[in-house]
């Protein structure tokens, strides 16, 4: 009902959305999410993908808010140590084999964690 009113402002917005779909993708993939508060012209067209992911943390009121030229770094490893139980059989006699094995699952890591920050990456 309220988009009526402003038709040319959706319009416009509407067909930059399918512009910036590739060919192959369908019109499914634009998506619109609804946020309270605001003039209605407040409405923008954000070209990529949108997350809105709430969360907080010790600290989080201090961190930016935004980023000028953020440097991302995407993941697909785990950065957690975990109990690997499938296919994975370990027989040792004593406690220092033991710390070998827990020290070379730390070092694995790290190496993880040293190769993201050489990467420059900050966000």
């Amino acid at each position: 009902k309220l988009i009526a009113y402003n038709k040319d402002f959706f319009s416009d917005m509407v067909v930059d959305a399918v512009m910036c779909l590739d060919h192959l993708l369908p019109l499914n993939m634009i998506g619109i999410k609804k946020v309270t508060g605001g003039s209605i012209t407040d409405s923008q067209l954000v070209k990529g993908v949108a997350f809105k992911k709430t969360f907080s943390y010790a600290g989080f009121e201090m961190q930016p808010k935004t980023y000028d030229k953020p440097g991302i770094l995407c993941l697909n490893i785990e950065l957690e140590l975990k109990s690997e139980r499938d296919n994975a059989e370990c027989r040792i006699d004593n406690v220092e084999e033991y710390q070998k094995i827990v020290d070379a699952e730390w070092s694995i890591l790290y190496d993880k964690l040293d190769k993201m920050v050489q990467s420059g990456a900050k966000t």
